[in-house]
């Protein structure tokens, strides 16, 4: 309806399911995480996302074609009693169908009766802020719209040298969940982009929406802060002992796919543009 599709490979019961937004964000740290849960809980594609907004591209992994955009879903816990859904991305939405792709990815959540969604997100220190601004206000073509604004530079915590992760939530009960699970709240300023419109969703329909916040490197995959996030959805579902080494691993790979993407992207434009000279002048 909306231009954006999830079609549905394989039927699985996700009534109560925790559903973890996979799109990259600064440091990539969104794609790390989703893509360490589908190895680490061996979680199995249930759907992909497709729409003519995204790369016309298939990324091959493991002799297998992969669509830009796929869900994963399996069970977690001591009985395999708790549902985990993973959106995986490895390219980032153009800002025009941030909101198009937040609404799709809620009513699908609605629809299959999910639980909660939480969405790890990289967090720009204040200095990579403020050179960021210097650099916007001496380039019209510097396009910042999918990355959080300045906020508070987070220190790391006294003592375990572990880094600060920051939390807010659309809903009272997952406010709560996330205090008792002693995460930061966030308390003043902007989260623009995909985590930004989905929280705005899960106030409008009374939804559980999270997103979890860590400084992050915008310019390159940041395994460091994915790790620190991580950890915070371990404590909040999962409660298990991550090994977390693998995500540096994962940030590697992520990197390479996202070269590749825009490698394609950059070829296929250069074609088009000899094609359309040489139908002007033929």
């Amino acid at each position: 309806m909306n231009g954006i599709d999830i079609i549905d490979i394989k039927e699985m019961n996700l009534k109560g399911a925790y559903v973890i937004d996979g799109f990259p964000s600064v440091g990539l740290v969104g794609s790390i995480v989703a893509n360490y849960l589908v190895s680490f809980l061996k979680l199995e594609q249930i759907a992909m996302v497709d729409s003519v907004y995204f790369p016309a591209i298939s990324l091959i992994r493991d002799e297998l074609p992969l669509a830009p955009v796929r869900v994963y879903a399996g069970a977690f816990g001591n009985k395999g009693q708790e549902k985990i859904v993973v959106f995986v991305s490895e390219f980032q939405p153009d800002q025009d169908i941030l909101k198009p792709l937040a609404i799709t990815m809620m009513d699908w959540a609605e629809d299959h009766k999910c639980k909660m969604l939480i969405s790890p997100e990289g967090l720009l220190t204040r200095e990579e802020s403020e050179r960021i601004e210097a650099m916007a206000r001496g380039s019209k073509d510097l396009e910042l719209a999918a990355y959080e604004s300045p906020v508070p530079n987070p220190k790391k915590e006294k003592g375990n040298g572990t880094m600060t992760v920051y939390g807010v939530a659309s809903t009272p009960s997952a406010r709560q969940m996330l205090k008792q699970n002693d995460v930061k709240p966030f308390e003043n300023g902007v989260i623009s982009g995909l985590a930004g419109v989905l929280l705005n969703e899960g106030v409008a329909r009374d939804f559980d929406v999270a997103t979890l916040l860590s400084e992050a490197h915008m310019d390159y995959p940041d395994a460091r802060a994915a790790a620190a996030i991580m950890t915070v959805i371990d404590r909040l579902l999962l409660h298990v002992e991550l090994d977390l080494k693998p995500l540096l691993k994962e940030a590697a790979l992520i990197e390479e796919t996202l070269k590749e993407i825009h490698k394609k992207a950059a070829t296929e434009e250069e074609v088009g543009r000899k094609k359309s000279t040489n139908v002007m002048y033929s």
